[in-house]
């Protein structure tokens, strides 16, 4: 019998998402809503989303939905879930919880009682009852509380998708490796010198933007480098299941290859680029990326044969995470404190910086930016052809993209003629 599955994701991503699940299951019956993409699915295709899904925050498997009014509604509803078809008596479980307008007052005390349920039902099938394990348990039941209905999930993922097992060295503020995912996704670029070509990321952090990228570039699978909690689950624990894992593992182990266009990777600070490199080399990609220190204002652009276009791909400080460096941080001290890490004069002057170092390639750059203000078209004086609407975590933003040719940016030496 089919598996009702539900990948959540971040706001602004479910048309990527819903685009991505039906390339990799072109059969599944896939329908995207609210928060990310439902679709039917059997074990064998939950282990595949789990491996290959770059954009989905976790891969979950409804088992039971309905109306409630009080705790005792859900805990009827989750006592009516087989858990010993998911776990021993000796392994352990997590209650995770969500609401949307709930009229419940506690989701603590409803998340206690689905707990209770799953104990209380072991407990009476086989005289023993699990554990709680908050930090890594073998089930976590997922409950998600609406304003008259309910669902109840197990997680097939254990920790969240958007940990890819290579990052130890982070900065201030690491963007999630989903969220770069969905960048490169909403801009077209999958590698090639037809799909966004060479790829920059200027301002790279600890290079969660470029690593994505390379791996995607190299065929690299997301969640080849890290294990699942389904692996501890007991409809995916038989020799067959462990032996179809493995051959899903092989399989995209198979399509590893080289890169076909160069990606690049600067920051202007030297730790971070250090970082980046460090987590490039145990994300598999070193080879496949060039990474240098320099300041986003004055870096030129990277050299490309004429035929081959290039993509800026940019997730820059912005008030909510940290503060800009480079030439405009003498000026950020004399702005005031709430406008610091946005110095007014940055954008600006990047944009000028790009028409000098990017609109005289013969094939063209497009640069894409990342930022929660409405008005960075304004600020760099610049038209956009596009913007996407995307959240980094609480934090409302829009995908900016600029073309950058010849002229694009005469506004900003016009301004800067007068000031």
């Amino acid at each position: 019998m089919p598996l009702p599955i539900f990948l959540p994701c971040a706001a602004g991503v479910e048309a990527l998402l819903d685009a991505e699940v039906r390339a990799l299951l072109p059969e599944a019956r896939v329908e995207a809503r609210r928060g990310g993409v439902a679709l039917a699915g059997d074990p064998r295709e939950v282990m595949l989303l789990n491996l290959e899904s770059r954009l989905a925050q976790r891969v979950l498997i409804e088992v039971a939905e309905g109306e409630y009014r009080t705790e005792d509604d859900l805990y009827a509803l989750a006592r009516s879930v087989d858990w010993g078809d998911w776990i021993t008596p000796q392994q352990t479980l997590r209650v995770d919880s969500t609401a949307q307008r709930s009229p419940l007052k506690s989701l603590n005390f409803a998340a206690l009682r689905i707990k209770d349920a799953v104990c209380d039902q072991l407990r009476e099938a086989t005289g023993e009852r699990p554990s709680v394990d908050v930090a890594r348990p073998d089930l976590t039941v997922v409950l998600h509380v609406g304003p008259e209905r309910a669902q109840v999930y197990v997680d097939s993922s254990g920790e969240s998708l958007f940990k890819r097992g290579w990052r130890t060295d982070t900065g201030d503020a690491p963007l999630k490796e989903t969220l770069a995912a969905a960048m490169l996704a909403a801009a077209g670029w999958r590698g090639t010198p037809a799909a966004g070509g060479a790829l920059h990321d200027p301002c790279c952090g600890s290079g969660t933007i470029a690593i994505e990228a390379a791996q995607i570039a190299c065929g690299i699978a997301p969640g080849a480098l890290r294990r699942f909690a389904c692996e501890r689950l007991l409809p995916f624990t038989s020799v067959e299941m462990r032996a179809e894992l493995q051959r899903l593992r092989s399989r995209a182990k198979e399509r590893v290859r080289a890169p076909e266009v160069p990606i690049f990777a600067s920051d202007l600070s030297f730790r971070m680029v250090d970082f980046a490199r460090r987590n490039a080399e145990r994300a598999g990609v070193a080879h496949a990326i060039q990474f240098n220190g320099g300041d986003a204002l004055e870096r030129p652009a990277p050299r490309l044969p004429a035929e081959l276009p290039g993509t800026l791909m940019l997730n820059p400080p912005y008030g909510e995470r940290i503060e800009v460096g480079g030439k405009s941080a003498a000026r950020a001290t004399r702005d005031s404190a709430e406008d610091r890490s946005t110095p007014s004069d940055f954008f600006p002057r990047l944009a000028t910086h790009w028409k000098h170092a990017y609109t005289g390639h013969p094939a063209g750059w497009t640069a894409w930016i990342l930022s929660p203000d409405m008005r960075l078209p304004s600020a760099m004086r610049l038209k956009e052809s596009r913007r996407v609407p995307l959240w980094n975590g609480p934090i409302e933003c829009r995908l900016f993209r600029f073309e950058l040719v010849a002229g694009s940016a005469r506004r900003t030496d016009a301004a800067a003629g007068q000031a």
